[in-house]
């Protein structure tokens, strides 16, 4: 058995050489990180690399979570740090999530200035009172791992790229004998009072500086450790502390800690480096964190940006952004490579490394862990993620994907409450969103065969997250079959939610031959029907009693039992069993109607006042792109016998919702999700039930693709006479032979081959 697994990896090995050996086209240009940075898209335009621990962005202001003691609606547009629509930036730090609809992050904000110092950010009508400096977009350029924009107060060229943990900024300062560079520890996204739970810095030497941050936010229990070094001595140094005023000051006061003194503590610290520079002289400092130590910190630096140049950086960062958008090859206009690998490009950054270059990481125990031939991630979207984003993955990037079910893994083997991740970063679990998606992506992951561990490990883990009675309604799921309106805002979602899990277990217990779980979870993934109301033909809260809520509005998102989303949308969540929802809606003919119906009818602004993450650009009909819920409904068409408008709607939605411009996505990218449903969706097809083989077909949007998958082999995707009127397919084949039921299997793809397209302006029907 060793000598098998030998062999395999070396295969693996020498195919994954074979791969990087090739010649690559230059793909990095078609990518544009400002797309979605503009209204509800909250991406952010830095730099990073794929995958990667560090994001070193912008920040462009400092709007806090609340005001006067309430949350402040202000702040859920700076989810990523950065909006297009700002003039100023305050400063660049080193963590942030891509597309997410809440945050956290914003670590260790730098900012460098000349003139007199300021340690206050100041306001956006007023840059002068503080550090933060006017910028323009004529001045900005942002790519693949690259970021440059021009500082116009402080007449400072700021250039930003990565290494997998550690970013790297390069700025190129005027003339002045007070250029300052500025490190704001009380900085951060989604900030209010009290987050910072301490900070500590120690200052090494002339240009090395270490230490930590730990925060009480989304992750109530997150430290982060870091490493920063300048490449120039700075001539001095200081410090101001914001914390209150406390009775007990310690004997510390015995030292004036507040000017270059080297060892700094406290809960709300500033920190800034003063230098003397020459016109157009240039100040680099490599920033390193790590999850365990400012040890690590420190070699997580040297290992990965010791000995390397700024330059140097930025071409590695680049060339590893190329090889991974290399994995699919197409064939397009500009606009449409622009469009399909700035997508690629946001699926490849979440989730993220979360260990460091040692393999140790902080468990949720709060022990350190080592990775053992895995690589350990963190930023597990799942209420978004399990839809298309690691289905992708399982096509694409099925080893990182396996590792990332080991991820998952390990964090159920260090909760003390034993279960799989629901939305999870930074060794904690924020519990946001619904249901347990987790047991999705290990599904789908084993079944698809890329998962090393052990399957029946996994299975137990996943049937134990889902018996957890105690979270979210679980306990009355289990017993009445629905969870009831009385006791979860969100219970119609919740339950609808819970069964699509239940069936993605039952695959996989079926997968291993296990008939008794197999039939137990089969049967709980039929309660979706228990909040189905026949009379009205929606999904509605069910009460206690077994009655259904009486005060119902199927169009409204607010107090209706679901969650990012109304009836329309949800009464559609079935993906495990459409032939079920449809026979329940009156049958094929009626279903259809109800499609149409979602896609052409008008949303009144009403109906989604109370949803803060979506605008009118990111709805279609009633149909809401902008949110995850519905992304399957389009294909829903295939299964009431009117594949043409399937085909139509798909079209529709990828010429509506994704577009080339800063303001081109039509709601939160949600960690790669929404980008994951325009590549699959714009290559043809689209895993409607993650836990299931099987694909749906859909209408591609290229021309010519070639995926060069992991195992060596080559899938090539072909639409003859595909173009914006012919949109219809009028036939579709597989190496030859042609595909009636609009169904493709993941063996299919992953046996290479090729699948070609005849398109047309006329549906076929």
């Amino acid at each position: 058995m060793k000598n098998h697994k030998s062999i395999v990896f070396l295969s693996l090995v020498l195919l994954s050489a074979n791969f990087h050996a090739q010649k690559f086209e230059k793909l990095v240009q078609y990518v544009n990180p400002l797309i979605g940075t503009e209204k509800m898209g909250h991406t952010y335009p830095g730099a990073t690399v794929p995958f990667g621990a560090v994001q070193l962005s912008p920040e462009t202001d400092t709007i806090s979570y609340a005001l006067n003691g309430k949350y402040n609606g202000e702040v859920y547009k700076y989810c990523a740090g950065y909006r297009y629509e700002d003039k100023t930036i305050v400063g660049f730090s080193s963590t942030h999530f891509s597309g997410t609809g809440h945050s956290d992050l914003g670590d260790f904000l730098v900012m460098p200035t000349v003139g007199k110092l300021q340690l206050n950010p100041g306001t956006a009508s007023n840059p002068e009172s503080g550090y933060r400096s006017r910028f323009s977009h004529q001045n900005e350029t942002a790519e693949a791992g690259y970021y440059k924009v021009k500082l116009d107060d402080h007449n400072i060229l700021a250039e930003l790229t990565a290494t997998p943990r550690v970013g790297i900024h390069r700025y190129t300062f005027p003339k002045s004998d007070q250029a300052h560079i500025i490190l704001d520890l009380m900085a951060g996204i989604y900030n209010y009072d009290g987050k910072n739970v301490w900070t500590y810095v120690r200052v090494e030497n002339g240009n090395m500086i270490t230490g930590y941050r730990q925060t009480n936010g989304w992750a109530r229990t997150r430290t982060v450790y870091f490493a920063m070094k300048f490449s120039k001595p700075f001539t001095s140094y200081g410090q101001k502390n914001y914390d209150e005023k406390q009775v007990y000051k310690g004997f510390w006061r015995k030292f004036d800690q507040n000017k270059n003194f080297p060892e700094i503590a406290g809960k709300n610290l500033k920190m800034y480096f003063d230098f003397n520079t020459n016109e157009n002289e240039v100040i680099e400092i490599k920033l390193a964190i790590s999850p365990v130590s400012q040890t690590n910190a420190l070699e997580n630096l040297e290992k990965e940006a010791g000995n390397i140049t700024f330059d140097e950086a930025k071409a590695q960062a680049q060339d590893n952004w190329n090889k991974e958008l290399n994995k699919i090859v197409i064939k397009g206009s500009d606009t449409e490579k622009t469009n399909f690998y700035t997508a690629m490009y946001h699926t490849f950054i979440n989730p993220t490394t979360y260990m460091d270059v040692n393999g140790e990481y902080k468990g949720l125990d709060q022990n350190v862990h080592k990775a053992d031939g895995f690589t350990n991630y963190t930023t597990f979207s799942l209420w978004d993620t399990y839809r298309t984003l690691h289905p992708f993955f399982n096509i694409i990037q099925p080893q990182r994907n396996g590792d990332m079910v080991k991820s998952m893994m390990a964090h159920y083997n260090q909760f003390s409450m034993k279960m799989l991740p629901v939305w999870s970063h930074y060794a904690n679990d924020n519990w946001c969103m619904s249901g347990y998606h987790s047991v999705s992506v290990v599904a789908d992951a084993i079944i698809k065969g890329n998962y090393q561990g052990d399957p029946e490990e996994a299975l137990k883990a996943c049937i134990e997250t889902a018996n957890k009675r105690n979270y979210e309604g679980i306990g009355q799921y289990i017993d009445l079959g629905y969870i009831p309106a009385e006791k979860n805002g969100t219970s119609v979602s919740n339950t609808l939610e819970y069964a699509y899990d239940d069936w993605a277990i039952a695959q996989l217990a079926k997968h291993l031959n296990k008939t008794d779980i197999y039939n137990q979870f089969m049967k709980r993934s039929e309660n979706w029907k228990n909040n189905f109301d026949k009379t009205i033909g929606f999904m509605r809260p069910r009460l206690a009693d077994g009655s259904f809520k009486k005060d119902f509005d199927v169009l409204s998102t607010h107090g209706q039992g679901f969650i990012e989303g109304n009836s329309w949308n949800y009464s559609f969540f079935v993906p495990q069993n459409p032939d079920e929802l449809i026979t329940m809606m009156g049958g094929k003919k009626k279903f259809a109607s109800k499609l149409d119906e979602l896609f052409t009818m008008h949303l009144p602004d009403e109906f989604f006042a109370d949803t803060e993450d979506i605008t009118r650009e990111g709805i279609i009909g009633g149909y809401v792109h902008g949110n995850e819920p519905a992304h399957h409904v389009a294909y829903f068409y295939n299964w009431a016998g009117q594949p043409w408008k399937a085909q139509a709607q798909i079209r529709r939605i990828l010429e509506m919702q994704y577009k080339a411009t800063p303001d081109g996505l039509g709601g939160n990218d949600d960690a790669g999700q929404m980008s994951a449903w325009y590549i699959l969706s714009s290559l043809g097809f689209y895993p409607v039930a993650p836990g299931s083989e099987n694909y749906s077909i859909g209408s591609p949007a290229i021309d010519h693709a070639v995926l060069n998958l992991e195992n060596g082999k080559t899938f090539e995707i072909e639409a003859i006479n595909q173009s914006p009127p012919n949109i219809y397919v009028q036939k579709v084949l597989l190496n030859g032979k042609e595909i009636k039921n609009f169904i493709l299997k993941h063996s299919d793809i992953m046996n290479g081959g090729k699948l070609t397209f005849y398109m047309g302006s006329k549906a076929k029907k």
